[in-house]
């Protein structure tokens, strides 16, 4: 008998826990995607400024962010003292997630597209971009 209650028991325990992620999914809000994704771009520009460039680094940027009508927002500017693969992944995880939150939430902005930096120099150990 006990064996015959086992499995019901087990599939409603499956699904009331199925239940409740999709209640903590719901009550996940436009405001709060949006503040987890600044907490995100935070880190990344905090990772981005700590870098230094030097005579054995080199200033590299990369476009930064996602519009609604596509492309960057703006490009970061870093150097090569920094843990140059973990900067690009963060930040190609940053422009999806905030790709799917303009597509989610149907943001709109203007469709300009910035112009990368026409080159990079060194100075006081700061990348700098040129336009």
């Amino acid at each position: 008998m006990k064996k015959a209650f086992s499995p019901i028991i087990i599939i409603l325990c499956l699904s009331l826990m199925a239940t409740q992620c999709d209640e903590d999914q719901a009550s996940f809000t436009q405001v709060d995607e949006q503040n987890e994704l600044l907490l995100l771009k935070k880190e990344i520009e905090t990772l981005a400024n700590r870098s230094v460039c030097n005579e054995s680094t080199a200033c590299k940027y990369i476009g930064f962010g996602s519009k609604p009508c596509g492309g960057p927002w703006e490009y970061l500017v870093y150097s090569t003292s920094t843990d140059t693969q973990y900067l690009e992944a963060l930040v190609a995880d940053y422009n999806e997630q905030e790709k799917t939150f303009n597509t989610k939430w149907g943001v709109i902005s203007d469709c300009a597209i910035p112009n990368p930096p026409a080159s990079l120099k060194c100075e006081n150990n700061i990348c700098i971009a040129i336009y």
